[in-house]
């Protein structure tokens, strides 16, 4: 979901999604929700060849209030996701969210969003705009 805004913008669907993003980003700038990053995303970035990209991301990730490290509970509970179906990344960045108490995980992944788990609500951030919108009125 971080990278949606450099993705082809053609489609409604991810036009869509980058527009929810940036509003779920303007949200926790604002601290009307909490932003965790955990290793993965923090390493994913690292990796990310597109060096204006990549700063844009860390200086997003300053908003975090929380940093989830790799930790034996969540290598296990990543495994745990993977034998549901999951590619490993995925299941870690899905462990992390889980062990780090979030309430949401946000992702344009339709794989992962097929996921489901009883301890955490895997959504769009179109879905989740909505849902967020409703609970403000």
């Amino acid at each position: 979901m971080i990278n949606r805004p450099y993705d082809n913008q053609s489609q409604p669907r991810i036009e869509l999604e980058t527009r929810a993003k940036l509003f779920v980003q303007r949200l926790i700038a604002e601290k009307e929700l909490s932003l965790v990053v955990s290793f993965m995303s923090e390493m994913e970035n690292e990796a990310n060849p597109f060096v204006e990209r990549k700063h844009s991301i860390d200086d997003f990730f300053q908003y975090a209030v929380k940093m989830v490290p790799s930790t034996a509970e969540g290598e296990g509970l990543a495994q745990e996701i993977v034998k549901g179906g999951l590619k490993t990344k995925d299941a870690a960045h899905l462990a992390c969210a889980i062990v780090g108490g979030c309430g949401y995980f946000l992702t344009t992944d339709d794989r992962l969003l097929a996921y489901k788990d009883d301890r955490i609500s895997i959504m769009n951030p179109t879905e989740f705009i909505l849902l967020w919108r409703g609970g403000q009125q």
